[in-house]
């Protein structure tokens, strides 16, 4: 008898990820990491890479990360580890940090959970951290995008591979959640749910509980499929509009750095200001900082120049248009 439908989808999910990451490996024996909060969606792809992992010659490891956020969080993390190495997973970390407040809480937790997961995963040479968001967690994040109006890439959502040489790896992304969380009762997994993903402080959390409920209980069921599937339609036209921006802005700098106006001026606005957005990041302007007015302003400089001065970025980058070029330096 195989296993519960389930657990056969999840397992299914992991090992095409493995696939992929030995196809792509020197390493004939690469280290994967699975990175685990103990939640359920985390613990059925650990338990997941554990039971393929060997199957393939890949060596299995884990990673979790104490946020410190919460009362008895480093106990916990340590209890994790230990379900971790009973799952027969090696090496496993349980890592602390400290979150900044940069951005906000849930992005600094953020920010402070990838660096932490870059450093284990350079630390045990990893090849590859496999990652457990689910269909429903790539929908919550391309309703966030569309709430902030932050453009197409925002509504790409989540990338099945991302980071530094693909690093990061998300197998559920076709998965629901629901179906993750079954698999981890139909093999008895010990799961720790955690407490702010129902507190309404937690923009995210505000999103799964009340915002997406709402949706589906107006527009019908279908909701988070829809979303999940505009993700990935946003992410092929996102990629085909930032690789034309990157081929513009090459034909349009000059030696400097700086871009020619008229060639500017001749190409579609979204295609323009993605150039504009990617010369400004270049220039030191941070890309977590410069949002949708910073560009517009800058492409006013284009294609409403009626001789302004120089606009300052965030990041200390001024922009200045001088002799048909738009100039990006330090302010």
């Amino acid at each position: 008898m195989g296993p519960h439908p389930t657990v056969a989808a999840i397992r299914l999910a992991v090992r095409r990820v493995l696939h992929d990451v030995l196809s792509s490996s020197a390493e004939p024996h690469p280290v994967v990491l699975a990175a685990c909060s103990g939640g359920a969606d985390s613990m059925a792809l650990a338990a997941a890479l554990a039971f393929e992992a060997p199957r393939l010659g890949v060596r299995a490891g884990a990673v979790t990360v104490d946020h410190g956020l919460q009362d008895g969080s480093a106990v916990r993390a340590q209890e994790v580890a230990g379900r971790l190495r009973a799952l027969g997973l090696d090496p496993v970390d349980a890592v602390g940090v400290t979150v900044g407040r940069q951005g906000g809480p849930e992005a600094a937790a953020r920010d402070a959970r990838y660096a932490a997961l870059d450093a284990a995963a350079d630390r045990r040479g990893a090849a590859a951290v496999l990652l457990g968001h689910t269909r429903d967690d790539q929908a919550e994040t391309v309703l966030l995008g569309l709430a902030r109006g932050s453009g197409i890439r925002s509504l790409s959502g989540m990338a099945a591979v991302s980071g530094a040489g693909g690093r990061y790896r998300r197998p559920f992304l076709l998965l629901d959640r629901d179906t993750v969380r079954q698999g981890c009762l139909a093999q008895g997994i010990t799961v720790w749910e955690d407490p702010h993903n129902h507190d309404p402080a937690y923009t995210r959390s505000r999103v799964r509980h009340e915002a997406l409920p709402v949706l589906e209980k107006s527009l019908g069921k279908g909701v988070v499929e829809a979303l999940a599937r505009t993700a990935q339609l946003s992410r092929d036209d996102a990629d085909a509009l930032d690789q034309w921006a990157a081929d513009a802005q090459a034909d349009a700098a000059g030696d400097d750095g700086s871009l020619d106006v008229r060639r500017l001026a001749t190409l579609p606005a979204a295609v323009r200001r993605r150039v504009l957005r990617r010369t400004a990041i270049a220039a030191g302007s941070p890309p977590g900082f410069l949002f949708a007015r910073h560009i517009e302003e800058v492409d006013r400089l284009v294609t409403g120049w009626h001789g302004q001065k120089a606009l300052n970025l965030p990041g200390g980058v001024a922009v200045l248009r001088a002799n048909g070029r738009l100039v990006f330096s330090p302010s």
